[in-house]
């Protein structure tokens, strides 16, 4: 019995790719959307076996979808597929339930080889993937049920820093300067009571800031 396989990358060329790559093997694919939000109202449509998810996407992002995706069915493989080697990205992948991380740079085989055992009911974490996320999936120290004096422009910029985005891409994105973001970025780690972004990732998803 064949693999049915939804595809969500704004792409088109990389959903082309994908098809072509998989032609000819045991993998179908049942739908391909350009978005997150489209992507989790064919994940109940359609009913894939897996969904191949991109990382960033105009129409709504993949970690938003795959967190969505996963609290309404937690059974459901997702592997993510992206351009950016992003620790932030890892480290919420691996919060949100995907079942693994792979950069589009891979070659054909690997995704091929990987979305058979997700669908197995494998994942595809790798030891060195876990190990740049461990620290982070540890935290926070601060537990996520004590309220957190975060100001309005705090929260802002920590649920931009959660999607992934550099200080620059905050700045662009809040309309304010370069060096207000990393002062921001500074009060929220100490407020949070962690070290680097990517722990500040992971207690803002866990705290659903994101």
């Amino acid at each position: 019995m064949g693999i049915r396989l939804l595809i969500a990358d704004d792409h088109q060329v990389v959903r082309t790719g994908l098809k072509s790559l998989l032609e000819g093997t045991d993998i179908e694919v049942i739908g391909e959307v350009a978005g997150g939000e489209d992507a989790i109202r064919l994940a109940f449509e359609l009913m894939p076996d897996i969904i191949v998810l991109d990382v960033r996407m105009s129409k709504g992002d993949g970690l938003t979808a795959l967190g969505r995706i996963k609290l309404e069915k937690p059974e459901l493989p997702v592997l993510m597929l992206s351009t950016y080697d992003n620790p932030t990205y890892v480290a919420r992948s691996v919060a949100l339930g995907a079942s693994g991380y792979l950069l589009k740079s891979v070659p054909a085989e690997t995704i091929i080889d990987s979305i058979r055992k997700i669908a197995a009911g494998e994942n595809i974490w790798t030891r060195d993937e876990l190990r740049r996320v461990t620290g982070a999936l540890a935290t926070p120290r601060m537990p996520t049920d004590v309220e957190i004096p975060l100001t309005q422009r705090e929260s802002e910029v920590l649920r931009q820093l959660a999607l992934g985005l550099t200080n620059k891409e905050i700045a662009m994105a809040l309309s304010i300067s370069y060096e207000t973001v990393k002062e921001h970025v500074q009060h929220i780690l100490r407020k949070v009571g962690v070290s680097d972004r990517t722990q500040a990732a992971v207690w803002a998803v866990r705290r659903g800031l994101v």
